[in-house]
């Protein structure tokens, strides 16, 4: 006979995943942004867990989220759950190792290389008769091929908030730095009439680096009298170090550029950059869009 426990502990794997994030965390709000639900879905998650075992996993304090004693110990339970739950779904993965067709995947300029070949090693290995398709493009146009179809999936930069018909993973985050040549500028109180005089190096307005550059214009209510538009982040900083001009430059890129001595960081153009991994929400459940996801997720 079942006891009442048994009967009463029906907890589904996000719950899981929620309660680890938060414990990890130590705050209701990274992990929300972890697991990518709202705040309030998250609190539920854990109150569903609480309520089902009849435990308090958690203390609230002025800090954040304190795992209780009994917390602590399901932790490790937690973590080892998911993890058998993922080598599942990576044996059912394998099992299936018939799955054939073609992948039309988008890649915006200048983000997530690693992230690619990560997936494009994935497929190499388990799914040798599936086609992998690579189109280059802005963030904006990969979003809109996911959006419209003409892409299955794509990573791509995203200053603002995704679509909502987007399911998204969260790659990574990173800043966009203002850099000019060095002894060009002044770094602690920017003169945005003097840098308006400046060749400004960006691409287009549809990427994360042309949007920060517009934000920037209009902020600072100026307009450079001349733009040259590059869209490979490298030739940028080469022109930047050449005294061409100012430009932005992605976090990684704009501190190594620093160190090298090529360049000087003006101003923290974009604070918080989001690489994401999209595909239409809709299309979650394609046997290769599900082994996308599953490929991307589990190198993060």
């Amino acid at each position: 006979m079942q006891t009442n426990l048994a009967r009463s502990a029906v907890m589904d794997i996000q719950q899981l995943r929620t309660f680890v994030a938060v414990a990890r965390e130590g705050s209701i709000t990274r992990a929300s942004e972890r697991v990518h639900l709202s705040q309030p879905a998250v609190s539920a998650h854990i109150k569903a867990m609480e309520d089902t075992l009849g435990l308090a996993l958690f203390e609230r304090t002025p800090r954040g989220m304190d795992l209780t004693r009994d917390g602590e110990r399901l932790l490790e339970r937690a973590e080892q759950t998911l993890a058998a739950h993922r080598a599942l779904l990576e044996e059912a993965a394998r099992i299936k190792s018939t799955l054939t067709g073609r992948l039309r995947l988008g890649m915006g300029c200048n983000s997530g290389t690693e992230a690619l070949g990560h997936l494009m090693t994935g497929f190499a290995e388990r799914y040798p008769q599936v086609d992998v398709v690579l189109r280059h493009g802005t963030s904006r146009s990969i979003a809109e091929g996911v959006r419209n179809g003409s892409l299955d999936a794509g990573f791509y930069n995203e200053t603002g908030e995704p679509e909502e018909d987007l399911s998204v993973v969260e790659i990574s985050r990173f800043a966009i730095y203002l850099a000019g040549p060095p002894g060009t500028v002044a770094k602690d109180s920017p003169d945005w009439r003097r840098l308006a005089d400046f060749p400004w190096i960006c691409p287009a307005p549809d990427t994360c680096c042309g949007e920060a550059a517009e934000a920037l214009f209009c902020r600072h209510n100026f307009r450079p009298e001349r733009i040259i538009s590059v869209d490979r982040e490298q030739v940028t900083r080469t022109l930047i170090a050449g005294g061409v001009g100012v430009g932005l430059l992605h976090a990684d890129a704009a501190r190594e550029a620093e160190a090298a001595g090529e360049v000087e960081l003006i101003c923290e153009a974009q604070a918080a950059t989001r690489l994401l991994f999209a595909c239409l929400g809709e299309r979650v459940d394609d046997p290769l869009l599900r082994a996308a996801n599953a490929i991307v997720t589990a190198a993060l």
